[in-house]
């Protein structure tokens, strides 16, 4: 039987109401499709991947999460395309993840939305048994560029954030200084320059903040296969949390 709740949520924007489509039944180990119809400004349908550990939710207990944010290439309305890079490709080979991981798919020609995606946290942070003090946000490409933005739009939110070859306001360098930041970027990358990475990471540096920068010397644009593809990543956004 279809069910329809409305949620009505007050954003800095105004008053917006969110209209949740049925979520699939989920199992644990493997990430499902999902949806969530939202109207703030105007209405937005936000496709999604949502992966659940293996033992939910048998084990009683709260659980981590990531929010990963694709790159442009993976724009559009076909969520197989998430599944090309990052966790969503890593759980598709079959590994598993001690986390709950939220990967959103941003429409065709546009640019991730903080709005969006708060809304779309907080709907999910709701629904499922997640740990509050241990969200944490990725990305690459233009997800990196989100991760910065969207970090620096709530800062108070996320526990560690790793942005992968991306950019952001070092304007904002005083905001984001509390919260822990691994960066990742290739020396060759001709699409977005190095020193993206480097003017956030000296910006963060200045503020006193706690920061890593891991540059692959031989790497071009492609530096989260081998990011997303270390376990040290994974257990570095576990030792942090808010």
């Amino acid at each position: 039987m279809m069910k329809k709740v409305i949620f009505l949520v007050f954003l800095a924007l105004g008053t917006a109401i969110w209209n949740c489509a049925p979520a699939l039944k989920l199992k644990p180990g493997e990430q499902s499709e999902q949806s969530l119809g939202i109207t703030m400004a105007k209405k937005e349908n936000v496709r999604y991947l949502l992966y659940l550990p293996k033992g939910y939710p048998k084990i009683q207990k709260k659980w981590p999460m990531i929010l990963f944010l694709h790159g442009a290439g993976e724009r559009g309305d076909d969520l197989e395309k998430v599944k090309l890079h990052g966790p969503p490709k890593l759980i598709e080979s079959g590994k598993s993840y001690p986390f709950i991981i939220l990967s959103p798919q941003c429409h065709k020609d546009q640019w991730w939305s903080n709005d969006v995606l708060d809304a779309l946290l907080r709907k999910v942070v709701k629904k499922y048994r997640i740990d509050q003090k241990r969200i944490y946000c990725t990305g690459l490409s233009m997800g990196g560029f989100g991760t910065w933005a969207l970090a620096a739009e709530y800062p108070s939110r996320f526990a560690a954030i790793a942005p992968i070859c991306g950019g952001g306001d070092t304007t904002n360098a005083s905001v984001l200084r509390d919260i822990p930041a691994w960066v990742f970027h290739g020396a060759k990358d001709r699409v977005v320059p190095l020193s993206r990475s480097q003017e956030m990471v000296d910006a963060l540096k200045k503020e006193g903040a706690d920061v890593k920068f891991t540059v692959y010397p031989d790497a071009d644009h492609d530096s989260w296969t081998a990011t997303y593809e270390n376990p040290e990543l994974y257990e570095w956004f576990l030792i942090h949390k808010k």
